[in-house]
């Protein structure tokens, strides 16, 4: 009988949940420069494969991070890479996350998978793992709060350190 075939109905087409293309930004910026500065002192140059920017330019979600850190006179003072990270200039908070890595010129050199740069509290701080290689020392644990120079470093939690010892000769 012709009542038993209806037709069928057309597949509903499968429509991604979110856009791969970040379509709000304000910009987009393909080999981003910027200062960061405090009081108008250089404090480093930030440097980005891509950046989208958001609110005017107060917000921008940056791909492949690269930060150079300067001393108050000038002088180059560390590194700090990352696969990305969003910088919000009112705050002057630059949060990097993917491959973190922080090397300074004193041969200190900083890993973790995420990492928070706030200029204004002149510190760094993250709430995950992170490994702290020194010249004469090695340290691990999750999360710490420390000045960009890592001279004042205070750990978390899951605190481990290694590092030799001279055992004095009778």
């Amino acid at each position: 009988s012709a009542a038993a075939c209806k037709p069928r109905s057309a597949a509903t087409p499968a429509v991604a949940k979110t856009s791969a293309i970040p379509d709000s930004a304000d910009q987009v910026v393909f080999g981003l420069r910027t200062v960061l500065t405090d009081q108008s002192v250089s404090k480093g140059v930030l440097l980005s494969d891509t950046a989208f920017t958001y609110d005017n330019g107060n917000r921008l979600v940056l791909r492949r991070v690269n930060v150079t850190f300067y001393t108050p006179q000038g002088l180059k003072d560390g590194v700090m890479t990352s696969r990305a990270g969003v910088y919000v200039a009112a705050l002057s908070r630059l949060e990097v996350t993917g491959d973190v890595v922080v090397t300074r010129d004193d041969g200190k050199r900083l890993t973790s998978p995420q990492l928070v740069y706030d200029q204004q509290r002149n510190q760094i701080y993250t709430d995950s793992a992170f490994v702290l290689n020194e010249p004469d020392r090695l340290l691990t644990g999750i999360g710490f709060e420390s000045d960009p120079n890592m001279t004042s470093f205070r750990c978390l939690r899951a605190c481990k350190g290694v590092a030799p010892v001279q055992i004095p000769r009778s």
